[in-house]
C-alpha cells in the first residue's frame, strides 16, 4: 500500500457574537483538515492547526513530496522523515502544526487497516472519557450573574467540571510582551476585582463538588499570577491554566511553587523537547499538548509517556473542529495518565455540524469513544461544502 495523494480542506465559521479570552476576541473559527489517500482507496483524516493559508502551504508544498509513494503504515518512520527533512525550516510551531494533520490521518488509515478504533489500536485504557465544559468567555453584556447562569446550565446538562476565562485586565499587565499579546484591549475589559467576582459567581453556581478551572491564556506576569492565584485558592480551583507566557519557564515554576492550585499548560508548546523543559523546571503540574499543534498523536503520546514518568496527568487542549476533538478523545482513552477532555461550548459549526454523528455527552458528563475503525467518524459533506473556504 502506498500514499498517492495528500490534500487539505480549509474551513471557516464566522461567529455571530464575538467572544473573548485574555488573548483577544474571537471573530471566527478556522480549521484545516488533511486527507491522506492510498492506492487501495483508503483515506485518512486529520486536522492541522495554525493559520489556514500558511499551514496549507507547508502541508502541500513541504510534506506532501516527502510522503508520496511511501507506506502509510510506517507512521514512526514518516514522522521522523517529515520532522528531520524540514528542520531547516523550523522545529517548533507551524511545522509541527502541519505534521499534526498528516500524522493523525496516518493513524486513521492504520485503524481502518486493522479494523480497530484508534484508542484500541493504541492500547486502550478506557472506553469513555470525562469531559469538561470549556466556556465562561468574555462577551459584551455578560456580567458575573450571566456567567453564573451559563455555569448552572452546564451543570444541568450533566457536566461535573467547567473551565472559564480570566485575565482580561490589560491595565495590570507589567511586561511589554504581554501587552502586545492582548488583542482588542479596549473590549470586555475587567478589573482584577471583577475577575475574582466572576470566578466566585461560577463557583457558587456550580457548587462545591464540581471541578472549576480558570485559564489566563499566558498574559499574567508571575507576580500577578501568584497574587490572583492566592486570592482564588479559597475557591478550590482544580487547575490554573497558562498563567504566564509559555517561554517564561522560570516564572511558571515560581507560580507552581507558590500556589496549592495545580498549574496546567501549555497548549502553545508544540514539541516533546519543549514539554521536557516545562517538566524539568517544575513549570507545570498538568500537561496540555494539542493533537493538532504538537505534531499529532505520535508526539503527544511521547509527551504523555514522559509526563507519566514524573507522575503528571495529561488534559489535551482541544479547541477547534470535531476532528481535533475526536483525535483528542482517542488520545485520552489510550493513556493511563489521561485526565479530562476539553469540550468547547461556544457556537462553532465546525464542531457541531461537521460530523454525520456529532459527539454527545451523557448526563454523567462523559463521552463514549466510537467503535468504528480509525477515528470512527464520517464527515458531513453538506457541512464541508457550507464552511469550505474558496
Amino acid at each position: 500500500m502506498q500514499i498517492v495523494d495528500v490534500r487539505t480542506i480549509p474551513l471557516s465559521y464566522r461567529c455571530e457574537l464575538p467572544y473573548g479570552s485574555a488573548g483577544g476576541m474571537q471573530q471566527r473559527r478556522d480549521a484545516l483538515l488533511v486527507e491522506v489517500e492510498t492506492d487501495e482507496g483508503l483515506v485518512g483524516l486529520g486536522e492541522a492547526g495554525g493559520p489556514l493559508a500558511t499551514t496549507q502551504a507547508v502541508v502541500e508544498q513541504q510534506l506532501k513530496p516527502l510522503l508520496l509513494g511511501e507506506d502509510p503504515l510506517l507512521i514512526e518512520r514518516l514522522w521522523q522523515k517529515m520532522f528531520l527533512r524540514t528542520r531547516a525550516i523550523g522545529r517548533r510551531g507551524l511545522l509541527m502544526y502541519a505534521i499534526s494533520g498528516v500524522d493523525v490521518a496516518l493513524w486513521d488509515i492504520a485503524g481502518k487497516v486493522a479494523r480497530l478504533p484508534l484508542f484500541r489500536l493504541l492500547g486502550a485504557y478506557r472506553d469513555t472519557v470525562e469531559a469538561y465544559a470549556s466556556g465562561g468567555f468574555y462577551q459584551e453584556g455578560k456580567d458575573a450573574a450571566a456567567l453564573a447562569r451559563e455555569a448552572a446550565g452546564y451543570a444541568a446538562l450533566g457536566y461535573r467540571a467547567m473551565k472559564m476565562k480570566v485575565g482580561r485586565n490589560p491595565a495590570h499587565l507589567t511586561q511589554s510582551n504581554l501587552r502586545e499579546m492582548q488583542v482588542d484591549p479596549e473590549r470586555c475589559v475587567v478589573s482584577l476585582e471583577e475577575d475574582l467576582a466572576r470566578v466566585e459567581a461560577v463557583r457558587k453556581a456550580l457548587g462545591p463538588e464540581a471541578k472549576l478551572m480558570v485559564d489566563a491564556n499566558c498574559v499574567w506576569s508571575p507576580a500577578l499570577a501568584i497574587r490572583m492565584g492566592l486570592a482564588m485558592e479559597p475557591l478550590h480551583l482544580y487547575w490554573l491554566e497558562e498563567p504566564v507566557a509559555t517561554d517564561d519557564l522560570r516564572g511558571s515554576a515560581e507560580v507552581a511553587r507558590a500556589l496549592s492550585i495545580p498549574v496546567a499548560g501549555y497548549e502553545t508548546e508544540t514539541s516533546l523537547y519543549g514539554f521536557r523543559e516545562l517538566i524539568a523546571q517544575g513549570a507545570v503540574d498538568i500537561l496540555q499538548p494539542d493533537v493538532s499543534r504538537a505534531a499529532g498523536l505520535t508526539e503527544c503520546r511521547r509527551i504523555a509517556s514522559l509526563g507519566q514518568a514524573f507522575n503528571l496527568m495529561v488534559a489535551p487542549h482541544s479547541f477547534s473542529s470535531a476532528i481535533n476533538l475526536v483525535a483528542s478523545m482517542h488520545l485520552l482513552a489510550s493513556l493511563p495518565n489521561g485526565l479530562m477532555l476539553e469540550l468547547d461550548q461556544n457556537p462553532n459549526g465546525l464542531r457541531t455540524d461537521l460530523l454525520k454523528e456529532p459527539i454527545t455527552v451523557d448526563h454523567g458528563g462523559c463521552v463514549r469513544l466510537p467503535e468504528q475503525p480509525g477515528l470512527g467518524v464520517e464527515l458531513s459533506q453538506e457541512a464541508v461544502d457550507r464552511y469550505r473556504v474558496g
